[in-house]
């Protein structure tokens, strides 16, 4: 059997994997990463870059009809084959040889199959031809092994659409029902309606019912002037096969028919099958850590991205994995570890310093708490609302530009713990209310940082004439 000894092993070739191993190298430590499928992982390939392919077509062409000068050029609606071929593109046809080279420039090791950890410190991996090799790491060992569609019961018997087979379909349905009012299935349903499809959208709950009010409502009456029917309060108790379909049973007897299913309603842990039992933790659930990544009593073992629950984005988790991969190489060579708070060796913004775009139509920005969450937590807060429509930029954007932005502000040290942008183009405006929270600017100091006219960045002058000088 073949064993190799390296300081780090990697679990999972993800985004994420890629960049603690990226990390651990650059501090001086050989690395392996093990990979099952492909490298670049879920976002590269089935969430993030192929779904926003699908989605800025649609985006680009309701953008222009929305123009006077520009929808008179419009004159057709979305090419769907020339979507779907843009998403190829995007996703180099499923083919990861290109994300693979960049691993061997930034000499980081590569072995294929699935791994499993056997005993401390110890991964087994499985080839695809059945033959094993042991890696034992020195130092650590890394989950990063992401998370996979949760599917309830009633659904799994039809053998539904997850995310996966949504953003890589090589044919549009010309019906279909979606469970789950959530992000995938909200950008989803805009997608789809986007390409002409029938769709139907099922939710429990208000659309996006995690963010402010305002942007689910949005969301929801944008979706139905897009031609999507939305049904809240939506329970599925059954659903079945037929020849047309699928047929899906609420609560309430009401049947609903399309010609196929997509499930969105969360995510769930890939841990049933790396080896947790080995090391007395238990398989399929999500791995609990402190700040610096390292999973509760285990010392030498780390757990980044979705695996870990705590915030399920590409972004967050290479932000994990950057803290992780310093720590490891700091922890390695006996060096001061900083567990301060934003320390060099923690991911603390985690918490509730979020950053996150939904790329619905119209968008929806958010970062840090919103009113409800900032209650929650005690805070005495002012909220600052303003009609992103009444700003000059957005004149320039669109002849019919709506949208809204709220801030929410910490009125006993003045400085901003959340934003929410909903509109067009809002997605850019994110990472400035993300610098704002996370630096805790001070109101009185955002006062002399100037927006420029005309863009639609003036909100923050707008906001901060509704908050008043302090």
């Amino acid at each position: 059997m073949d064993i190799r000894e390296v300081d780090v092993i990697v679990i999972g070739a993800g985004a994420v994997g890629e960049n603690v191993a990226d990390r651990t190298v650059k501090g001086g430590l050989e690395t392996i990463v093990v990979e099952g499928e492909l490298v670049g992982g879920e976002c590269s390939y089935w969430a993030c870059m192929p779904s926003k392919a699908l989605l800025r077509s649609g985006a680009a062409v309701r953008a222009a009809q929305n123009l006077d000068g520009a929808k008179q050029a419009v004159t057709g609606s979305v090419d769907v084959e020339g979507v779907l071929r843009r998403r190829d593109k995007m996703t180099s046809n499923w083919d990861d040889a290109g994300q693979a080279k960049w691993l061997e420039s930034a000499d980081i090791g590569l072995v294929r199959g699935h791994g499993r950890i056997t005993a401390p410190r110890e991964v087994t991996v499985t080839s695809s031809d059945g033959t094993d090799i042991v890696l034992r790491a020195r130092h650590a060992v890394v989950l990063s092994t992401g998370s996979a569609a949760a599917v309830p019961g009633p659904l799994a018997e039809v053998e539904p659409w997850t995310s996966r087979e949504a953003t890589s379909a090589s044919e549009v349905p010309d019906s279909l029902a979606i469970v789950g009012g959530g992000v995938v299935g909200c950008e989803m349903a805009t997608a789809y309606a986007g390409f002409g499809t029938e769709v139907t959208l099922l939710s429990r709950g208000p659309l996006l019912e995690q963010m402010e009010p305002f942007a689910g409502e949005a969301v929801h009456a944008a979706l139905e002037a897009m031609g999507v029917t939305v049904k809240l309060k939506a329970d599925v108790v059954s659903a079945r096969r037929t020849d047309g379909g699928v047929e899906v049973e609420l609560s309430g007897g009401t049947t609903v028919r399309a010609e196929q299913v997509l499930v969105a309603t969360g995510r769930t842990p890939r841990t049933e099958d790396v080896g947790l039992e080995r090391v007395g933790l238990e398989p399929g659930t999500w791995m609990k850590v402190d700040d610096t990544l390292q999973v509760e009593g285990v010392d030498w073992l780390y757990a980044v991205g979705d695996v870990n629950h705590r915030a399920l984005l590409t972004h967050q988790g290479k932000y994990q994995a950057r803290a992780a991969g310093d720590v490891i190489a700091a922890r390695a060579h006996g060096t001061e570890v900083d567990t301060t708070r934003f320390g060099a060796h923690v991911a603390t913004a985690d918490h509730e310093i979020v950053p996150q775009v939904t790329f619905t139509d119209p968008e929806v920005a958010s970062v840090g708490l919103t009113e409800k969450a900032a209650l929650a937590a005690g805070l005495r807060v002012k909220v600052l609302d303003y009609d992103l429509g009444g700003v000059g930029g957005a004149a320039t954007v669109s002849d019919h530009y709506q949208g809204q932005a709220r801030a929410i502000v910490d009125a006993d040290r003045e400085v901003l713990v959340g934003a929410t942008f909903v509109g067009p183009d809002v997605a850019e405006l994110l990472h400035s209310a993300t610098i704002a929270v996370v630096g805790e600017v001070p109101i009185n100091r955002l006062w002399h940082a100037v927006p420029s006219y005309p863009t639609i960045s003036e909100v923050w002058l707008r906001w901060l004439e509704v908050y008043g000088r302090p």
